[in-house]
C-alpha cells in the first residue's frame, strides 16, 4: 500500500475580528500622555489635552501611516504622481479608572470605546511632574497597570457570566451526542465556561490561553478586552527617553513578564515627540535634531508595532500614476487581497501577476525580474505574502 498522505498542517486562526479594518485604541488611567500621543501620531490636534481627569469623553479616530522602507524605495523607483502608503487607524479613548467595570467615572461608556477597536496602546506615565496631577494622586506605573488588567478582567467576566448563563438556559439539558446542534452547544458552553475559568481561577487575561482554531471561532464572538492585543507604551520624560534610563522600567518590564508575557513594551517621550513639532517644521530638521541628541523616535516603531500587533500586512501596486500599499490581514488569499481595491476585482478574479519586493530590489526593474523568471502568476489559492507586488487580472 502506497504510505499515507501527511495530514495538511490547519492554519491558525487569530483572536479577533476578520477584517482588513482593525483599529488600536489608545488606553490607560487619566492624565499619562493618552490625547498627547494621539495628537503627536495623528499630526494634528483632536485629541483633548487637559490637567484633570475625562478630558477626552468622546472617542477621537486618526489615520496613521506606517513607515516601511520598502515603501520608499518603490517610490523611488516608479516616481508616481501619487504616493498611498498604508495606514493605522488609531482612537484616543478616555482614560479609565478604578471602579470603571461597575460605572464608575464613565467606566461603562468608556470600557464600551475599548471594546470597540482591535488592539490596545496602553499608555502608561513613568516621569514625575508636580503640574500633571495624577488620579490616584502620585506617579506609580504598576499600580497603574494593575487598576487597568483588573477593570478589563472584571468587565470581561461579568459579560462572560451572563452569556454563559444564557447558553446553559438554553442547552436545556441537551447530551452533546443526540444530534449535532446539541453538540455544537454543548462545545460552546464548554469553551465559553473555559473563558470563565481563564478569567477567574487562572487569573490571566483571554489572549494568554491556548484556544483551538474551533474555540477561537467561539471566543471571538464574544468580543472580548481581554482577548485584545496589549502593547505598552511607557512616556518617559525627555531626559530619561534620551539617557534609556528610568528607575520604574526594570519594574514595569517585571510586570509584563509575570501578567503578560510576550507583550511588547514600547518606551517613547510625548515631551520630546512635542518639542519636535513645535520647533521644527520639517522632517528632515527633526530628525537632524534627533542625531544630535543621539536618539532617535518613537512613533514609527509604535505605528509598525501596532500594525504588527493585528496580525496586518501590506502588498504594493506600482506604476508612474500611483504607488500604494494596500492594507490586508496575513493569511489573505489573493481574490480577497485583490477585493480590498474593488468588490469586483474579487467577484470576477482571474488571477495575479506577483513578484516578491526582494527580487524588484535586486533586479532593478520589472523587465529584470521577469527576465529572471521571478515574476508569477497566482490564482485563487495563492496566500498572500507581506511586500508582494501585484498586478491584478479580472474580467469585470
Amino acid at each position: 500500500m502506497p504510505p499515507k498522505k501527511a495530514a495538511a498542517t490547519e492554519k491558525k486562526v487569530f483572536l479577533g475580528r476578520p477584517s482588513n479594518n482593525l483599529q488600536m485604541g489608545i488606553v490607560g488611567v487619566p492624565n499619562v500622555g493618552k490625547s498627547s500621543l494621539f495628537n503627536a501620531l495623528s499630526k494634528c490636534d483632536l485629541g483633548k489635552i487637559a490637567n484633570f481627569p475625562y478630558a477626552t469623553i468622546e472617542p477621537e479616530e486618526a489615520r496613521v501611516s506606517v513607515p516601511d522602507e520598502r515603501f520608499d524605495f518603490l517610490c523611488q523607483l516608479y516616481k508616481p504622481a501619487n504616493k498611498v502608503p498604508a495606514f493605522l487607524t488609531c482612537v484616543d479613548i478616555a482614560g479609565l479608572t478604578k471602579g470603571a467595570a461597575s460605572g464608575a467615572g464613565l467606566g461603562n461608556n468608556f470600557l464600551s470605546n475599548v471594546r470597540a477597536v482591535d488592539g490596545i496602546f496602553q499608555v502608561v506615565r513613568a516621569f514625575d511632574d508636580a503640574e500633571v496631577i495624577h488620579v490616584e494622586g502620585d506617579v506609580d506605573p504598576v499600580r497603574d497597570m494593575d487598576i487597568i488588567q483588573t477593570e478589563l478582567r472584571l468587565k470581561d467576566i461579568e459579560w462572560v457570566e451572563k452569556h454563559l448563563d444564557g447558553l446553559r438556559k438554553k442547552l436545556r439539558g441537551a447530551t452533546g451526542t443526540a444530534n449535532l446542534a446539541d453538540k455544537a452547544k454543548k462545545e460552546e458552553v464548554d469553551c465559553v465556561a473555559k473563558v470563565l475559568d481563564v478569567l477567574t481561577t487562572q487569573n490571566k487575561d483571554v489572549r494568554k490561553a491556548t484556544w483551538t482554531n474551533k474555540e477561537i471561532d467561539i471566543v471571538n464572538d464574544l468580543q472580548l478586552l481581554t482577548a485584545k492585543p496589549v502593547i505598552y507604551l511607557v512616556n518617559l520624560s525627555e531626559r530619561d527617553y534620551i539617557r534609556k534610563k528610568n528607575k520604574w522600567l526594570p519594574k514595569i518590564k517585571a510586570w509584563i513578564d509575570e501578567n503578560n508575557p510576550g507583550d511588547l513594551l514600547i518606551p517613547f517621550s510625548v515631551a520630546l515627540e512635542e518639542r519636535l513639532a513645535q520647533e521644527f517644521d520639517n522632517p528632515e530638521a527633526q530628525k537632524a535634531e534627533l542625531e544630535k541628541l543621539g536618539t532617535t523616535g518613537a512613533l514609527g516603531k509604535i505605528t509598525t508595532g501596532g500594525y504588527s500587533a493585528l496580525h496586518l500586512i501590506r502588498y504594493f501596486t506600482c506604476g508612474p500614476q500611483e504607488v500604494r500599499a494596500w492594507t490586508i490581514r496575513d493569511g489573505t488569499k489573493a481574490p480577497q487581497a485583490a477585493g480590498v481595491i474593488h468588490g469586483d476585482f474579487e467577484k470576477h478574479f482571474i488571477c495575479g501577476d506577483i513578484m516578491q519586493f526582494n527580487d524588484l530590489k535586486e533586479h532593478g526593474s520589472e523587465v529584470a525580474v521577469k527576465a529572471a523568471g521571478k515574476m508569477a502568476q497566482k490564482g485563487k489559492p495563492y496566500e498572500m505574502i507581506d511586500g508582494d507586488i501585484c498586478y491584478w487580472k479580472h474580467n469585470a
